[in-house]
């Protein structure tokens, strides 16, 4: 089993993440504070890190670097549903090896874990009952997009034959889940 340590205030959320991640072969530990994550960094030694970028009360920002060093092998992976450029700069600078938008949909989850491309791991976005609206799969689509040009705006644009403020304003539109 690859040990997977879940840092993340929303309970239901985060129970939804350790069923849909143990029957892909994962071992689940959830924790919601940043101080509870570094105590189980050191007992459950996890080999994967979902990290929720916005808890209650803090970042989790913060201890991106301290897992780090903890445990140097182990893929750290932030989630938000607060996504811009500069904070995704910022993880992937402190040492999280990818940063992924709320609500994220387990095949590209798993791709991010498993640092794959999504398509290779599945073809069906409808693996866990849950279709996409047109909204969200653009959304999605843009996102990577975006990753793939380290946050380039203009390069985005360029690849995606989109006028520079069409996307921006797209970016600013979230679509909202179904």
């Amino acid at each position: 089993m690859k040990n997977l340590l879940i840092v993340e205030d929303d309970v239901i959320f985060a129970n939804t993440l350790k069923r849909r991640l143990t029957k892909h072969g994962f071992d689940c530990c959830h924790v919601e504070t940043n101080s509870e994550a570094l105590l189980a960094c050191h007992r459950h030694q996890p080999d994967y890190v979902l990290l929720d970028m916005k808890l209650s009360q803090e970042t989790t920002l913060n201890i991106i670097t301290p897992i780090r060093q903890l445990r140097p092998q182990s893929r750290i992976i932030l989630l938000t549903g607060f996504a811009s450029i500069a904070t995704a700069v910022d993880a992937i600078k402190l040492g999280a090896d990818d940063y992924l938008t709320k609500p994220v949909d387990t095949q590209t989850l798993l791709a991010a874990l498993n640092e794959s491309k999504a398509g290779e791991i599945a073809t069906s976005s409808d693996v866990d009952g849950e279709t996409l609206s047109a909204e969200q799969v653009q959304w999605e689509h843009i996102q990577q997009v975006l990753k793939a040009n380290d946050g380039n705006i203009s390069a985005t644009a360029r690849q995606l034959s989109m006028h520079r403020r069409t996307l921006q304003r797209k970016l600013q539109k979230r679509p909202q889940t179904t």
